[in-house]
Order: C-alpha cells, then sequence, then structure tokens
C-alpha cells in the first residue's frame, strides 16, 4: 500500500514513525486526552506508544488502517493523531490532539484533509465516527465536515474504565463539505 502524506495549510499529515513514541505517549498519556477514546489505557506509557505504532504499520501494509501524525507544519511538532480504521466494509474515522493544541481548529483541519483522502483515494462511500457524550467539541469536527447523527451506543471506554454514551455520525460521500445546520 502507497505510503500517503498530507499538507495543509498548518498543517502536515504523515505515517506514524518509531520516533514518534515518545510524544504520543506524554501527550495521549494525559488522562483528559485518554478519556475521550475507546482503547487507550492509562496510565499510557511509552511502550503503549510503541506497540500501537507497530500494529498500526502492520495494518497499513494490509490496507485496513490508515493512521497519521498530525504535526504543525512551521515545527513538525507532533500534536495529535488522526485515522481511518476498516471495521465490517467502512472505515470508522478517529483523532485525538493532545491537552495543549486543543482550541485550535487542528482536528477540524487534519479531519477535512483525512475525510478527502478516504472519500478521493479510497473510494470510501460513507465514514462512520463517534464521540463521546462529555467531548461536543468532537462532534463540532464532524458536523464542520457534513456528518449526520446516526444514533447512540454505548461504548466501553478503557481509561474510564467503564462503559460510557457515544454519540454516533455518519458522513456520506455526497455530504463531505457540508456543515449541518442545527434543526
Amino acid at each position: 500500500m502507497a505510503c500517503f502524506h498530507f499538507k495543509t495549510e498548518r498543517l502536515l499529515l504523515r505515517p506514524l514513525q518509531p520516533g514518534d513514541a515518545p510524544a504520543i505517549a506524554a501527550q495521549i498519556g494525559d488522562y483528559d486526552v485518554a478519556k475521550n477514546l475507546s482503547t487507550v489505557p492509562h496510565p499510557y506509557v511509552l511502550y503503549d506508544a510503541e506497540d500501537f505504532i507497530a500494529r498500526m504499520e502492520e495494518k497499513r501494509a494490509s490496507g485496513s488502517d490508515f493512521v497519521f501524525a498530525i504535526l504543525r507544519a512551521n515545527d513538525s511538532a507532533l500534536i495529535g493523531c488522526i485515522g481511518l480504521h476498516l471495521k465490517e466494509g467502512f472505515f470508522e474515522f478517529g483523532y485525538w490532539l493532545g491537552k495543549a493544541h486543543w482550541g485550535h481548529g487542528y482536528a477540524s483541519e487534519a479531519a477535512r484533509k483525512l475525510a478527502g483522502f478516504a472519500f478521493g483515494e479510497l473510494k470510501a462511500e460513507k465514514l462512520v465516527a463517534g464521540w463521546f457524550h462529555d467531548n461536543p467539541a468532537s462532534g463540532h469536527v464532524l458536523e464542520k465536515l457534513g456528518a449526520v447523527p446516526n444514533g447512540v451506543e454505548t461504548r466501553d471506554c478503557l481509561a474510564r474504565g467503564h462503559a460510557v454514551q457515544c454519540n454516533m455520525m455518519v458522513l456520506a460521500r455526497e455530504n463531505f463539505g457540508r456543515k449541518r445546520t442545527p434543526a
């Protein structure tokens, strides 16, 4: 599978590299970040990041997962990750940013680029994503892309140690880029 790199106005998205492990562990090791993700334990240590990078490299080679480091273009600092994970014939979309990088529009910028990749290069017809009930900022990122609500489910959260209400959304190819207006 080809190795994709992307550039936006302020960001670079590139495949994960072994040297990313310390920055990933430091940022996702913050409970406020980890609690918004289903499969991230807390505490999260260097070994967890190294294992994650190795697993994502294997899955990228098989064409089932495409996870990218999010870097600021001006200084190449790793500020988060974003990815697509093949599940039951469609891609689930996920992302996180280190807490210091929240509220700057980075997630929306990276998400637009990755959704464009999914619909263009991967020929996806739809993407699904979920956000925990107490993390509405993540839902706003999806709304800006044109995603619409698609029910609520309960998902386990390793960091919290219990199940959490997860608002599911779907982004259809034809709605990509059409910001949803509230009813």
